[in-house]
């Protein structure tokens, strides 16, 4: 489980065919500093596991899964990732609860810069839509984010000089993709409601629930 407070950005060094997945190799002093060998490590929003440490690169392999629902695959050698360790029980909680687990892919339609703010706008598959509103929580490539305001098929967010700072949403361009998770409250609302009936509904409708 992770925050989505991301700690730094590593480099890619390597992103090596190990079929049927890829390896990624990543560089980062603060992330390398105490790892081990099993531990997770949420990278783009997305959790895997260290396989192997050389110095400060860590390795990691992601699957076929994996890289059809992220951003992973797309990386190259000098790409910046997002990191975050775990979170460890009873540290304080910033941000939200995030899996680590990426839903879908969204991409970055439009970027309003109001200096040294910037707001983003991505679109997201509709089935996403749902999971998604004003004032709610996403990870955007690991990211922690409150939505400003979502549609049918798009949502905005609202970053500080800060975030744009430190994160690679500072470097994002239009066209490009970018990992994304819905709250987990929001998955388990939408779930029960879909395993209600039409009476339940109904009911739920009538009482203003």
């Amino acid at each position: 489980m992770f925050t989505g407070l991301v700690e730094t950005m590593g480099s890619i060094v390597e992103l090596i065919d190990d079929p049927p997945g890829k390896r990624l190799r990543v560089d980062s002093e603060l992330i390398a500093a105490d790892a081990s060998l099993g531990d997770s490590i949420c990278i783009n929003g997305c959790c895997l596991t260290v396989v192997a440490i050389d110095g400060t690169v860590l390795d990691f392999e992601a699957g076929e899964e994996t890289l059809s629902r992220t951003n992973l695959g797309q990386l190259g050698a000098g790409g910046n990732v997002n990191l975050e360790r775990s979170l460890a029980v009873g540290a304080r909680m910033g941000g939200h609860y995030v899996s680590g687990h990426v839903d879908t892919l969204g991409e970055l339609i439009e970027r309003v810069e109001d200096p040294p703010w910037a707001t983003l706008r991505f679109r997201l598959p509709t089935k996403y839509a749902s999971q998604v509103a004003a004032k709610g929580s996403i990870a955007i490539d690991g990211i922690s984010l409150t939505v400003v305001d979502a549609d049918q098929s798009s949502f905005s967010v609202a970053l500080i000089p800060h975030t744009l700072a430190v994160t690679t949403l500072g470097q994002r361009k239009v066209g490009d993709q970018v990992n994304l998770e819905t709250d987990l409250l929001a998955k388990y609302v939408q779930r029960s409601l879909g395993l209600l009936d039409d009476d339940q509904l109904q009911t739920l409708k009538e009482t203003g629930q």
